[in-house]
This record gives structure tokens, sequence and C-alpha cells, in this order.
């Protein structure tokens, strides 16, 4: 890890610690997370090797943050533990990564406070859902789900205009999250009906609720459904789209969370959302749909009619 040089720690994520660092070589400012992992006897898990590979390949679309590399350091050899046979095996994994210097949350905030609060350009809002869409349809074209979208994990290059996927769900090799150590609550507000009700078996359908939710968030500046519980999280979603039934959902009623709740009637979704036009409340609706089989898929939505003013061609 020589060949960089630590700036700042900018985070603390779900596995590890993150810093802004430099290459001394190049100059390259890049974002290095520092990961646990228990080693086997063999080595470095390959359940941890798959999902580094898998994110290696994955970041090759311009709308996945990009994996520069990955450095291996041995946590044992400096130890002297090599001779103990007991000597649970910790070493550090660096995902080293392109530098962005912000994310959709912030950009959102700085329009809604601060010195020059103003709206999101339609035309902005277009773009970036378009490059999520694309983002997500490549995830899940080679079958990963990235299972936590939300505005601060999309990285924005402000002066090109792009968003990035950042955060890839590691979920399935790195297994036993730190702390987040600001102990800040991990958000519920994207998260989908199916995950909070508790269902085992989820599909891309959840990433695409995610969509949802960070679309609206554009448009209003203020997240969509603001729980601060799972159940509280429920709540908010019924009140607007109404309490599904066994008929638009089937099966909902079995899955293992649900409890009998107030009989709402669904709102009118584009008086939550007042500044989209028809096109982009038909499309947002498809993503918000409660049954996970019939919302709209990342691909399909690249097509829908809300994207037909966008010149596609520049992505």
């Amino acid at each position: 890890m020589d060949k960089y040089e630590k700036l700042e720690k900018v985070g603390e994520g779900t596995y590890g610690k993150v810093y802004k660092a430099k290459d001394k070589t190049t100059g390259q400012l890049v974002a290095l997370k520092k990961t646990r992992l228990e080693m086997d006897e063999e080595g470095i898990p390959p359940t941890a090797l798959r999902e580094v590979s898998l994110l290696q390949m994955l970041s090759q679309s311009l709308y996945v943050v990009r994996l520069l590399s990955v450095e291996y350091v041995d946590a044992n050899s400096s130890t002297g533990d090599k001779n103990n046979e007991n000597a649970i095996s910790k070493s550090n994994l660096y995902l080293v990564f392109e530098f962005l210097d912000t994310d959709l949350k912030k950009f959102i905030d700085s329009h809604r406070k601060g010195p020059n609060p103003r709206p999101l350009s339609p035309d902005l809002i277009q773009s970036f859902l378009f490059q999520l869409c694309k983002g997500v349809a490549h995830c899940h074209s080679h079958g990963v789900l990235h299972r936590d979208l939300k505005p601060q994990n999309l990285l924005l290059d402000k002066d090109k205009g792009i968003l990035k996927i950042a955060d890839l769900g590691l979920g399935r090799a790195f297994t036993v999250p730190l702390k987040s150590y600001t102990h800040e609550i991990v958000t519920l507000w994207y998260r989908a009906p199916e995950v909070l009700l508790g269902s085992t078996h989820y599909s891309t359908g959840v990433d695409m609720w995610s969509v949802g939710c960070i679309f609206a968030e554009m448009v209003r500046r203020q997240a969509l459904f603001p729980g601060d519980s799972e159940f509280q999280q429920l709540l908010h979603i019924f009140r607007l789209l109404g309490t599904p039934t066994e008929k638009q959902w089937p099966g909902v009623s079995s899955l293992r969370d649900w409890h009998v709740y107030p009989q709402w009637e669904p709102q009118n979704l584009a008086r939550a959302v007042p500044s989209l036009g028809p096109d982009g409340v038909d499309l947002l609706l498809k993503m918000l749909r409660f049954d996970p089989a019939e919302r709209i898929s990342a691909k399909a939505a690249m097509d829908h009619p809300y994207f037909d003013s966008l010149d596609k061609s520049q992505f």
C-alpha cells in the first residue's frame, strides 16, 4: 500500500473504513476501501474472490464506480504469529476505486438548502435517472442485485454530468458488517415492501423500488417515504399507495411480517411529485408497483416514453 498516500478518512462503510488517497506515481485521486477478511486454511475465502472478480467485471460499466485495483495486505506477516496454529488470520483487502467528490444526496441537499435553493432541472433528473437505470440494468444482466440503492450510494461526476452506482453489495462475501461508526441508523427509506415484510425470496424488483424512491426524491428534493422504523416505513408507503390487497399482490398476507393494517385508499401519486409530467408519473407508478413481479425492469424503464426527449446516443 506504499504506492498510495492517505489524505483523509471519508467515511466508514458497512464493511470497513474508506479513505481518500492519492496514487503517488500518477497523482490520481482514489477511494481506498479497507476490508477485513477472515482467512481460512487456503487463504482468501473463495466467496470474497468471487465477489471481487464480479465487482471488477461490473465496474467495466461507465455507470458503476470503477474498481481500479485490489491490494492484498497480509496482516500476519508483521505479527510474528506464523507459528501459532490457533491464530485466526485476519488480513486486509484494499479495494481501490476511482474517487468522486460528491453524491446524489449532497447534490439534492445543495438544491434544497443553502444560499441558493432551487429545483433540479427536469433535464438533469431525466439524465440521472436514465444513467441509474442503465447501471442497474447492467448489474441485473449479470445476476447481481445491489440491495441498498440510495442517494448516498450514487456518486456524481458533476463536470461530466455522470452518475455512478457505488457500494455494490459485497454483502455476500463480507458477511460481518462493521457497525457504522457514526451509529447512524441504516436508512429504510428506499427499502422495498417485500423486504420490509420479511420476504426471503426477492429479486431485481427490490432495486427498482429503490430507483422509484430516488426518482421521486430528485423531483421533490425530499424523501418520498421517510420512515424511522420498519413498521413506520410500511405505513408511509401504504398511506400514499394504499394498503396492498391479495388481488393486487398475490401472497402478500402470507409474508412473515404481515399484520392487519388500516385499509388506506391509494392517493393520487401526481400530487406527491407536482412538477413531474404525466410520462414521469406513469414511469414512477410502474416502479412503485406493490407486486415485485409487476414492477418495471431497469431495461424496460429505459424504453419508457418519459425518456423519449432524451438524446440517448450520449450514453
